[in-house]
């Protein structure tokens, strides 16, 4: 082991030739295992990002999981109201894996202004409402406050503000229908702007608003212990669907309860595509890295040809000879993904911190700037993967070196 380790540091080093052929091909080999490292890196990262904040976004107007009422209903407006007197409510502990649950409820209605109208949809929210997420949306004004007496405050989206020119402090008349009666008199509401979010996601922006969620109680002529329905939080996107079972479980037999891949799987299955496109550069770059390592290691071998016949000519075996050859791979393979791991992830870090990258099309992607996401974990994996593939590419061409005859290779020039 000692004399294999001591040939290739001095392979490395390049001290048996003053002027070594294979330096500038071994520099382009290092080269390219370093840029395949930076866009793997970037793959992963930016699509674990779109995906990550595209599901928060979602989460954001539904929950990660809804309960409600057995029904034919399958618009977003509440109809049949749910008691709030539920085992699992305000606290689901028979589920682990849940971080929050709240009751919401949703009414169709109109807003007019002098000069236009939009119909749309008035979330109502409560007390119990996670606002979390929409501190990051907020581009203006602050959040509604529910805490105490019943008010006129509203948050609504930016592309509402836009085109029924609202701004902060201004208020709007919304009329609503009594129980879906086309005849009768609309229920009527004035409201007061107190906040304009921006989620990036138009198709949600373009119809909610969030109103106190007493005032769809009104209307409907609900009790105060009834809602349209509840929307489930979990710490663990990854676990929704097993989750979604166990909910569904533990609730009533008249409640039903359906999670968010199901209810938007078009949009599920179109950021299900990120995996295939990541999966595909990932191979595509270790393919190019390993044929870049691989034309390396031959003129490698070519070059030191004399020296593996010298080997040979003293003893050594041809399995010793390869590991010769296979070490200054590994470490050649090392500097790479050495450079490669400090650029990728400069690059990530400056993008998280400053998003550098901007969407051409934010609309397409429902955000503006290119989101990254990676742990420590897929660097380390990631890492160990490129390694030991292109290590098991080599391991082929390496096998040359037992053709190569002792009394032939001396003479070789």
């Amino acid at each position: 082991m000692n004399f294999e380790f001591f040939i290739a540091k001095r392979l490395i080093r390049g001290k048996e030739h003053k002027i070594s052929i294979s330096a500038p091909i071994i520099k382009i080999a290092i080269v390219a295992i370093a840029l395949g490292v930076v866009m793997m890196l970037i793959a992963i990262a930016t699509g674990a990002g779109l995906k990550q904040k595209i599901r928060e976004k979602v989460a954001a107007f539904n929950g990660h999981v809804q309960i409600y009422n057995y029904d034919t209903n399958y618009s977003d407006v509440s109809v049949v109201p749910v008691s709030t007197e539920q085992d699992f409510y305000p606290e689901f502990t028979t589920v682990d894996g849940i971080s929050h649950i709240q009751a919401v409820a949703s009414k169709a209605g109109v807003i007019r202004t002098e000069e236009t109208f939009e119909g749309i949809i008035a979330k109502g929210v409560g007390k119990d409402y996670n606002w979390n997420a929409f501190i990051e949306y907020l581009v203006e004004g602050e959040l509604p406050n529910y805490m105490d007496e019943l008010n006129t405050e509203v948050l609504i989206s930016s592309i509402l503000a836009n085109k029924l020119k609202l701004k902060i402090e201004d208020s709007f008349f919304t009329f609503f229908l009594k129980n879906g009666n086309l005849e009768s008199t609309p229920n009527q509401r004035r409201f007061k702007v107190v906040g304009i979010y921006n989620s990036g996601f138009e198709e949600f922006d373009a119809k909610y608003i969030l109103v106190d969620i007493r005032h769809i109680q009104h209307m409907n002529k609900w009790e105060e212990n009834q809602v349209g329905n509840f929307e489930v939080f979990l710490d663990n996107f990854d676990d929704i669907e097993e989750k979604s079972i166990e909910i569904y479980g533990k609730t009533g037999s008249s409640l039903d309860s359906q999670n968010i891949k199901s209810k938007h799987h078009e949009i599920f299955e179109w950021i299900g595509l990120f995996d295939f496109n990541t999966a595909l550069i990932i191979g595509i770059m270790i393919i190019v890295g390993g044929i870049n390592m691989i034309t390396a290691l031959l003129v490698l071998i070519l070059e030191r040809t004399q020296m593996i016949g010298i080997l040979k000519a003293l003893g050594a075996a041809n399995w010793s000879i390869r590991k010769v050859f296979l070490y200054n791979a590994v470490y050649l393979i090392g500097v790479g993904l050495f450079w490669g791991n400090v650029v990728g992830l400069g690059v990530l870090w400056m993008q998280y911190k400053f998003r550098l990258f901007k969407f051409p099309n934010p609309k397409e992607y429902y955000i503006d700037y290119i989101p990254v996401h990676i742990d420590f974990w897929t660097v380390l994996f990631l890492n160990i993967g490129v390694l030991v593939l292109c290590l098991v590419m080599l391991l082929v061409p390496s096998y040359i070196i037992t053709r190569i005859s002792p009394v032939k290779a001396i003479k070789f020039e």
